[in-house]
């Protein structure tokens, strides 16, 4: 006789369960330095790269440097979270997990959790570099930079969780990007004001979140306090990662079909 699978936890999330698929996921990276490169090394060789290629016109880079520190965080947890979860379902693990006594909730909050960390470092390496090596011209607060940084990370995160749901392979997790990440860094602002847009571009990039977090990065470029304006930008920001987040579990699959 055929043992019953045991349902999932419907309940809250649980902080034990929580953290323990949080430690889980750590340790395989811990085991992926390629990853670990991708995720710690590449925005920060980036923004290097794109400081000596405006070498003769510093002012360039001073001027789209902040926006590219929220934005290069963003696309690369975007690309490893999405392909990592992928392939715990493609491998059966996640359907494995999901057997156990651990929520859907749990599960993402558990991966949130361990690329938030991933995240913090990544963000501060980064700012560090732009800030106190590169000499970004910063009017305001270099904690503010990193604190816009740190909430398009975990956008970025939670983005890539949601459109794992929707991949059979990882190669159609990558071909998410155009569709999820590209009509966001074209209408974010970073090429053109987005007052300059036609119109309807314009009313497109005003629900879109990168343009936010470009809007926050700009808001320290040239003030010295924290405004109104980028305390609502940082707010966009982080209700659309939790949002996101929440849809992530919503359509979380045991399997990929």
């Amino acid at each position: 006789m055929t043992t019953p699978t045991r349902p999932a936890p419907t309940g809250p999330l649980n902080l034990s369960r929580t953290t323990a698929t949080a430690a889980r996921v750590l340790r395989q990276l811990r085991h992926d330095p390629r990853t670990i490169a991708l995720m710690i090394v590449i925005p920060c060789a980036m923004l290097f790269l794109l400081r000596y290629v405006f070498d003769g016109s510093p002012r360039t880079f001073y001027d789209i440097g902040a926006s590219l520190l929220g934005i290069f965080p963003l696309i690369t947890m975007f690309l490893v979270t999405s392909i990592a979860t992928l392939r715990e379902r493609t491998s059966g693990t996640l359907e494995r997990l999901l057997a156990l006594p651990l929520g859907k909730g749990d599960l993402i909050a558990g991966y949130a959790l361990a690329f938030g960390a991933l995240a913090i470092v990544q963000s501060a390496l980064a700012t560090g570099l732009a800030v106190w090596f590169l000499d970004l011209d910063v009017t305001g607060s270099p904690w503010l930079l990193l604190l816009v940084a740190l909430l398009d990370a975990l956008l970025g995160t939670a983005l890539g969780l949601f459109v794992s749901a929707f991949a059979a392979s990882e190669f159609q997790a990558v071909q998410f990007m155009p569709a999820v990440i590209f009509p966001q860094l074209l209408l974010c602002g970073l090429f053109t004001p987005r007052d300059q847009m036609h119109p309807a571009l314009e009313a497109v990039s005003n629900v879109l979140p990168m343009s936010y977090a470009v809007d926050g990065m700009n808001e320290v470029l040239k003030h010295t306090d924290m405004t109104a304006t980028f305390l609502r930008d940082v707010l966009i920001v982080a209700g659309c990662a939790l949002l996101v987040l929440g849809l992530g579990a919503a359509t979380l699959r045991r399997r990929t079909a």
